[in-house]
């Protein structure tokens, strides 16, 4: 049985620490020094249901990553799990309690947690029209109540955890920014919340995800000290096969996956494609020293698993060669090694639930 002991590269959790000294005091204007941070390989833990806005945490998740030998979780969350898109300045205090109980179930199982603002005051990735003003591509006094709310936000939760060190916790300021032909705005909204965590917070670690829904990076915050965070769901015609909340234009190909796959244009799709597609266009900004990390990645469950296993392969090859951690989205359900309702899969009974030990061991020999 793989434990701690035998997870490869396991040590990075004892390096949780070893983030760049200095960023717990505040810099001299001008450029920042790039960060350093540990491997970290772990998932993304949801707090709240889908259709819930309500946080809650399951010490489970944290006690088996940390069993297993991982050592981070992303926590993405909606401010409308303490906030209202009607009332957006108002932050209900009570409601932020079970994310308290997260940091304290990170600390007491030794996983590192990343924050990130999900559903943000004026974006989200899905459904980014259900909020009153525009962080993008809107009037100019809509964009600017959008920052606001938004600052308010990352003021409160920079507060309100300012005592947790960055060698625990770091936040990540938005998920998945837009598709974009001009990265001006991304830029000048991502300095803006960066701004305003480190007037709180001066020696937070922050993290940015890329533009083009954190596949693109952002050149414009290579000077700002902080991990630009990307993303491992190409191609679509794998990651998502069948997901029905992807726009149909998004997907190389309908067909039943496989691995390696050629897509509706005749484009094999293999390791040196996503090479391509996912490392070498990131190569300028590492060449900076700026970290990367993987936020996001993962397999809907109805891609076959042998397709499935075969992409992750890669990509986890992909990931060791360059150096980059990652986290998975996500530990249970359609995505995750836990209770992920596969056809095609012999699962282990596990502590009452059904575990992918395949996939399991594939994520911790990579």
């Amino acid at each position: 049985m793989i434990t701690r002991r035998t997870f490869i590269g396991a040590s990075a959790a004892a390096a949780a620490g070893a983030i760049l000294p200095g960023l717990g005091r505040a810099e001299a204007p001008g450029p920042r020094p790039q960060p350093k941070i540990p491997l970290w390989r772990g998932f993304n833990i949801q707090g709240a249901s889908r259709g819930s806005r309500a946080l809650a945490y399951r010490e489970s998740d944290f006690e088996w990553m940390a069993r297993w030998g991982f050592n981070f979780a992303r926590l993405p969350v909606s401010y409308w799990s303490w906030s209202d898109p009607k009332d957006w300045m108002r932050i209900d205090e009570e409601s932020l309690k079970p994310l308290d109980a997260a940091m304290e179930m990170g600390r007491r199982h030794g996983i590192y947690l990343n924050l990130c603002l999900h559903r943000i005051p004026g974006y989200c990735v899905n459904g980014r029209e259900l909020e009153p003003h525009q962080l993008f591509d809107s009037p100019p006094d809509s964009m600017a109540r959008a920052l606001e709310a938004a600052r308010h936000h990352w003021r409160h939760l920079a507060l309100r955890y300012g005592d947790i060190p960055s060698s625990r916790l770091s936040f990540d300021l938005f998920n998945e920014p837009p598709f974009m032909a001009d990265q001006s705005r991304y830029v000048e909204v991502a300095r803006a919340l960066i701004a305003t965590i480190r007037e709180t917070s001066p020696g937070r670690l922050i993290v940015a995800d890329g533009a083009d829904i954190g596949q693109t990076p952002v050149m414009g915050l290579a000077d700002q000290g902080i991990v630009q965070s990307t993303r491992g769901y190409l191609p679509k015609m794998v990651s998502h096969y069948t997901a029905d909340w992807v726009p149909p234009r998004e997907f190389e190909s309908l067909a039943t996956p496989t691995w390696p796959m050629v897509d509706k244009n005749g484009v094999t799709w293999d390791r040196a494609k996503l090479r391509a597609e996912l490392i070498t266009k990131w190569r300028a900004l590492v060449e900076l020293g700026v970290p990367v990390h993987v936020g996001e990645w993962g397999c809907f469950s109805r891609t076959p698993h042998g397709a499935c296993l075969g992409w992750m392969t890669d990509l986890l090859a992909l990931w060791r060669e360059a150096g980059w951690g990652w986290s998975m989205w996500n530990l249970r359900g359609p995505f995750g090694i836990v209770d992920s309702g596969r056809a095609d899969v012999r699962y282990e009974d596990f502590e009452g639930h059904k575990l992918d030990r395949r996939m399991l061991e594939l994520l911790l020999a990579g």
